[in-house]
């Protein structure tokens, strides 16, 4: 059984073995693939992983000997699923390998966002503290978390990693969810959209993206928001409109915006986001913990034994 893996280097760049799924057949890895590279190198494989190569109907109309598509990652946008289905190639995909890693995320960038670390690191550095003449300097006012609300748009795994990391510093948990659960969740205050977006310090996104809420944080979801809020998203860049994101941060509609995930990627050297001192970036990297990308692997390679004795418990289409 021949396997392929379209982009192996952001699941295993050297510290992460590929020995769970090496001992299940012959494994070619590429660490990157080109859109024109994908039928090239998938021809002869029966088994395809890809994390971000897309694999559409037109690959997939090229690739009759395929068996079987294995998603590194959660979401399966990647894959024109439907297709996959009518050629009989079911396709699985990772689920919850990475809940720990985000949600770790997410409040990383809000402490950072609230402590500034680094700038006092720097500032030190550059003699700040000594010229201060005091035990003690800040750059700007220090707030606690303890209080505030947070408010979790999607309450799903990750977004129940985050309520529990939110309660542990004291605060307060709105949550809003097509399907919401008051029952399974006692201590979290279910609440519609608006509401939710009025009264929270910290809105946190943590929903997939469909074709339904694509573009939702506009600017009327902004305008919701308190003028002293913080937007946080480490889901998906398709929930945010960019545009009215930038005008909100440019005018102050709301404080500020911690983004794990950018329109396109990497950023542009153009992307106005890049100008804004209001707004934090990292690199699509709250996933990426070496703990989740082991996770991953072995999920991986289990989607692929599974296959092979005849069960898809991950199957998506």
């Amino acid at each position: 059984m021949k396997i392929v893996a379209l982009d192996g280097y952001t699941l295993n760049p050297g510290d992460n073995s590929w020995s769970p799924v090496e001992r299940l057949g012959e494994l070619v890895v590429y660490d990157r693939t080109e859109p024109r590279q994908v039928v090239e190198r998938s021809l002869g494989a029966d088994i395809v992983l890809t994390n971000k190569a897309v694999i559409s109907q037109n690959e997939l109309a090229q690739l009759p000997n395929l068996k079987l598509i294995v998603v590194t990652a959660t979401g399966f946008n990647v894959v024109d699923v439907e297709a996959a289905a009518k050629r009989g190639v079911p396709v699985c995909n990772a689920p919850e390998y990475s809940t720990q890693s985000v949600a770790q995320h997410v409040f990383a960038m809000i402490l950072s966002y609230l402590h500034r670390p680094y700038q006092h690191d720097l500032a030190i550095r550059q003699g700040a503290w000594k010229a201060s003449g005091d035990f003690c300097f800040w750059l700007e006012p220090i707030e606690e978390l303890s209080g505030k609300s947070i408010g979790i748009i999607g309450y799903g795994k990750i977004g129940q990693a985050v309520g529990r990391l939110a309660e542990a510093f004291g605060m307060s948990v709105l949550a809003y969810s097509p399907r919401p659960k008051p029952d399974v969740f006692p201590g979290v205050e279910w609440c519609d959209l608006e509401l939710l977006l009025n009264r929270s310090d910290i809105v946190s996104l943590h929903c997939p993206q469909t074709s339904r809420n694509s573009g939702m944080v506009d600017s009327g979801f902004l305008n919701n928001m308190k003028h002293s809020a913080i937007l946080v998203n480490a889901s998906r860049s398709g929930l945010v409109v960019e545009a009215d994101l930038v005008i909100a941060l440019r005018k102050g509609v709301i404080k500020g915006a911690l983004l794990d995930v950018a329109s396109t990627e990497p950023i542009a050297d153009d992307n106005p986001l890049l100008q804004l001192e209001n707004c934090v970036l990292t690199p699509h990297i709250a996933w990426s913990s070496l703990a989740a990308r082991k996770r991953l692997m072995q999920i991986t390679a289990d989607n692929i034994q599974a296959f092979v004795e005849g069960e898809m418990p991950n199957q998506i289409n």
